[in-house]
């Protein structure tokens, strides 16, 4: 059985982690800043589904629904859902990490662990599309969490 392992870019946000992982779970505000998913419906509770509306790989402008089960939510630190029975052949276990630098500074990554009969060819035919998108969330996080914090404490700004 194949495993792969896609990782975005580790970004540096200036900004404290427990702020961060706020961003990361306001699900209902996605579609202001997330251009990878840009809609995800969950309780958060382990074991719960986490439903994950994605752009359509091809770039056609049309979107699919990517259903996922939460296994770890460890504020402000680790986040993961994987797709459980969900996809016959496949399985893919998605983890984001907030590492705390400072009390104003973490850093944020996630990576997908692939794995199952039909792995490489997700990979083949996904792949690079799937690192650009964690690598979109990646940056637009960072954005997003640095621009409310910055509104939120114009202060320190």
């Amino acid at each position: 059985m194949s495993e792969h392992i896609l990782s975005s870019l580790v970004v540096e946000i200036a900004v404290p982690a427990a702020f961060v992982w706020d961003v990361l779970v306001d699900y209902p505000n996605y579609p202001q800043w997330n251009p990878y998913t840009v809609a995800a419906t969950t309780t958060l509770e382990v074991g719960d589904p986490i439903e994950l509306t994605l752009p359509a790989p091809d770039g056609s402008g049309g979107t699919f629904v990517n259903r996922e089960y939460v296994r770890v939510v460890d504020p402000p630190h680790h986040l993961r859902y994987d797709t459980g029975e969900e996809m016959p052949g496949i399985f893919a276990v998605r983890d984001q990490w907030l590492d705390v630098r400072g009390p104003d500074l973490c850093t944020y990554y996630t990576t997908d662990t692939i794995t199952g009969r039909y792995a490489d060819k997700v990979i083949e035919t996904t792949g690079e599309w799937v690192k650009a998108g964690f690598d979109s969330v990646a940056n637009a996080l960072k954005e997003r969490a640095e621009l409310l914090w910055r509104s939120e404490h114009p202060q320190l700004a």
